[in-house]
């Protein structure tokens, strides 16, 4: 049974509900097109309708009752078809009803030309009939492709020569110089679009559905490449000869092109699309292309060397993934990177970084080497932005909270040396130019300047406030302050690198510095009861002191200079000779220590009489000498304002 074009284009519950499914596949501005030709078509064809009406005199009652039906062109070439006229005498619009009806599109094309530039009403009648040949050749396309295209062969090379005649007849009317305005609007001059439109609307219709915009599951995607490669693609290469044979092979594989581009950038324009399904949908393009199948996406009237068509579409294809695919990388990197390397989380392993920068390289080598080379480069590029956004980020973050926490700034500090390690191995990995190299460098070294800043000038501010009246209080704090520098430190991931041994280090001067301040500044009249209270606190925080920057260094913590360790040599020695003996070390190791800071340090000192203070000060003088270099001086910036008088009155002492 022969198939209408009717249940092709929409009337057909089949039809419908494959382009229902399929309708988010056309662009949106075809789809309007569309719409407003058919709108147009069929006013058309009622005008024609009418006007053969007037033409048929004798089937004039019979047209005018079935006027109103659902197919008056087909109901208008029974009646023009079936008529019986004078011998000898022919009418025009009949004989062309006649061709149509018979699939003789080419013999209507040129009586209905003829009849255009008869005179009269022959303009307007052509008009309503190129319409009727129009719907009728539409028919006969959608029927070939819906049906036995062998059954349809001989209209449908009707069909590719009615569209060579259009071609010609172009040709003539620019060669003669007419204007070309009112061949702009002539209704032959549109047939090769609307062919066109029919074609991407079947080919379209049979695009396996692949699911909601939505479905990120990469089985499916895979599942559905396979589909439109085993199923889609050999579909319409099976009716591709008929088309070949009715000369037609190109449009038909122009159209093939357009659905199945329109098709796959549509499933790689969702959002929810991945770099891992981005990168199937262009190793399966590129496998199409490399294979050099003998498709309908690869005409074969095409000459050599030039590249086909079907070339053309799928190097279109791979490199429109390409572009959507490199920017599913950059965004996935970009994302990981904050993840990592957020400032209110611990921070992360440097080999997840490395993963995260490498994986997508890894997985677009195993398609294609040139590929990999690009992933590679917007990787490195998305660090780099990462890295300026970062620094920007953690500028930010200092000027909101002024008193960030000793935690976080270690935390940031730590995120610095991982990023340092995994830049480092990224130029061994990945082909790094030296721009780049440099400006991770600087990156990298300015925040870590101004976040070890920030840290110490917060240890120096906090120790400095608990510190402040230790000696007079029983618990003034400092504990709690120290077991926070340990935890922190001991939670830092980057022991083995110089930033963190340097921090460290640079905590224990800040402590022994703002610690020895606060004793040689307290009070300089203790009691003998204040003495002891005082020796035993300096001797049981040097303890804790040792501990902890013993347990977060390690070996590293040997060569720490110990003031506190030396004090209290000096003050538990008991004779005042052993105490000359004692000092000089300490006048070695500490040559920036004044004449004030050791009388504030005998002052501590239980039982000193004054002969053996006296005898001890003037040892220092003779003994002190400047130092030769401002490295690792530690009472030059302590301040102790001399006594005013000793104790025995004068002021030597």
């Amino acid at each position: 049974m022969r198939k209408t074009w009717g249940a092709f284009v929409g009337r057909g519950s089949k039809w419908e509900r494959m382009a229902g499914e399929n309708a988010r596949m056309l662009p949106k501005a075809a789809d309007e097109e569309r719409k407003k030709r058919e709108e147009k078509r069929r006013g058309k064809l009622k005008t024609m309708a009418g006007k053969l009406l007037k033409a048929v005199a004798s089937g004039k009652e019979a047209a005018e009752e079935k006027a109103g039906g659902e197919d008056v062109a087909g109901n208008l070439l029974k009646m023009a078809t079936s008529r019986k006229e004078p011998e000898g005498e022919t009418p025009t619009e009949e004989t062309i009803c006649g061709f149509i009806e018979q699939g003789k599109f080419f013999e209507a094309c040129d009586h209905i030309y003829g009849l255009e530039h008869s005179g009269n009403d022959g303009a307007g009648k052509a008009e309503s009939l190129y319409t009727l040949l129009a719907e009728r050749m539409w028919t006969v396309v959608g029927e070939a492709l819906t049906g036995s295209g062998r059954m349809f062969l001989e209209p449908l090379q009707s069909v590719g020569e009615s569209l060579k005649w259009e071609k010609q007849k172009e040709a003539e009317w620019l060669g003669s110089g007419q204007e070309t305005e009112s061949f702009s609007t002539w209704s032959p001059n549109f047939w090769r679009k609307d062919l066109e439109e029919k074609l991407i609307q079947y080919m379209t219709a049979q695009i396996p559905a692949f699911g909601s915009s939505s479905n990120t599951d990469e089985s499916a995607l895979k599942q559905h490449l396979s589909q439109l490669e085993m199923t889609f693609l050999p579909s319409l290469e099976h009716r591709s000869d008929f088309f070949k044979e009715a000369g037609l092979l190109v449009t038909y594989a122009r159209c093939c092109q357009a659905s199945l581009s329109s098709h796959l950038s549509t499933l790689t324009d969702s959002n929810n699309f991945s770099f891992s399904q981005c990168l199937l949908v262009y190793e399966w393009g590129l496998k199409m292309y490399k294979s050099g199948s003998e498709t309908c996406l690869r005409p074969r009237q095409t000459p050599q060397p030039s590249l086909s068509l079907g070339v053309q579409c799928l190097v279109w294809i791979i490199l429109k993934t390409e572009e959507k695919l490199l920017a599913a990388a950059r965004k996935e990197v970009e994302k990981a990177l904050k993840e990592a390397f957020d400032i209110g989380k611990p921070p992360c392993a440097d080999a997840a970084v490395i993963q995260i920068l490498t994986e997508k390289t890894e997985a677009a080598w195993h398609v294609s080497e040139s590929l990999s080379e690009k992933v590679e480069a917007v990787c490195l590029e998305e660090c780099l932005r990462f890295l300026e956004s970062y620094e920007n980020e953690v500028r930010s973050f200092l000027q909101l909270d002024g008193c960030l926490g000793i935690c976080s700034s270690l935390r940031i500090l730590e995120n610095c040396c991982i990023l340092r390690t995994v830049w480092h191995k990224l130029t061994y990995i990945c082909s790094a130019s030296t721009g780049q190299d440099v400006k991770v460098n600087g990156f990298l070294d300015r925040m870590e300047d101004e976040i070890t800043e920030h840290f110490l000038q917060t240890v120096t501010s906090k120790a400095k406030g608990t510190l402040k009246d230790h000696f007079k209080k029983c618990d003034s704090g400092f504990d709690h302050i120290l077991e926070s520098l340990k935890q922190s430190f001991l939670a830092f991931g980057k022991k083995k690198t110089d930033t963190y041994e340097a921090l460290v280090k640079a905590v224990n001067v800040i402590i022994i510095t703002e610690y020895v301040q606060a004793l040689l500044t307290t009070s300089r009249k203790p009691s003998s009861v204040q003495r002891r209270r005082i020796v035993s606190k300096i001797e049981e925080d040097h303890r804790m002191l040792q501990t902890i920057f013993n347990e977060c260094l390690g070996p590293a913590a040997g060569p720490l200079k110990d003031p506190i360790k030396a004090i209290l040599g000096l003050i538990q020695t008991s004779d005042a000779e052993g105490m000359k003996i004692a000092l000089l070390p300490i006048l070695k190791e500490f040559p920036d220590l004044r004449k004030e800071h050791l009388s504030a340090v005998l002052d501590i000192k239980d039982s000193l009489s004054r002969e053996d203070r006296t005898a001890l000060l003037k040892a220092f003088h003779d003994n002190c000498r400047e130092s030769e270099t401002e490295a690792n001086l530690l009472f030059a910036d302590i301040e102790v304002k001399p006594r005013k008088y000793g104790l025995c009155g004068c002021f030597c002492c």
